[in-house]
């Protein structure tokens, strides 16, 4: 029997109830670390870190439809009060809603890697999005990324050197819910582990 998916209203946002950019303190209702995963999928590395991780809080954004409504549901019947996620473009998101050093860590875990060199413009990690991850980004707070597409990492590599002046590069540890011989512990992690695929990870701090 296909699963019927429940709309949390305590989880779930939308950007048409927003206004103007966030306080997240009174968006979750308390203070605490802000973590924004970008590109949330099924929500399966928000629920594993927002379980080991209950003081921090977390936002999710994931714009495919089916994905965040799982997401959604996933976190609403594990009730956990530190999570919110919303369906939205992340850099429109970021560029309109997001303030200026108000986040702790990004994580950008298997973004579309939009292999063809005609779509390449569509990826996420670009020099026009750094700047506002940059510009989001509290100083010493992190950039976390992973992906299993060897020449996409080459130009995340390249993207962020460029910023060496803002950005320094730190030691990618394994995530707090990941399990043994994960990074990331997300649904597409385990599928190309299975498949033998090679994890590309890097992680910077702001200076």
């Amino acid at each position: 029997m296909r699963r019927i998916l429940k709309d949390y209203t305590e989880v779930s946002l939308r950007t048409e109830d927003l206004d103007g950019q966030l306080d997240f303190t009174k968006l979750i209702g308390r203070p605490g670390a802000i973590h924004i995963e970008i590109g949330s999928g099924k929500g399966t590395f928000l629920l594993n870190q927002a379980k080991v991780l209950p003081d921090d809080n977390f936002l999710g954004i994931e714009w495919a439809r089916k994905y965040y409504r799982y997401a959604v549901d996933r976190i609403g019947r594990w009730e956990l009060k530190n999570v919110r996620i919303i369906r939205a473009d992340a850099a429109v998101f970021l560029a309109d809603f997001v303030p200026e050093t108000s986040v702790d860590f990004f994580h950008i875990y298997f973004p579309d890697p939009w292999p063809k060199k005609r779509h390449h413009k569509r990826r996420f990690i670009c020099p026009a999005n750094l700047e506002n991850l940059i510009r989001c980004l509290k100083t010493g707070g992190q950039i976390r990324i992973a992906t299993d597409h060897a020449e996409y990492f080459e130009q995340i590599k390249m993207v962020l050197a460029e910023r060496s002046d803002k950005l320094q590069e730190i030691e990618f540890l394994p995530a707090a819910g990941a399990e043994i011989g994960e990074w990331v512990g997300t649904n597409f992690e385990r599928k190309y582990l299975k498949d033998q695929r090679p994890i590309h990870t890097t992680a910077v701090r702001k200076i």
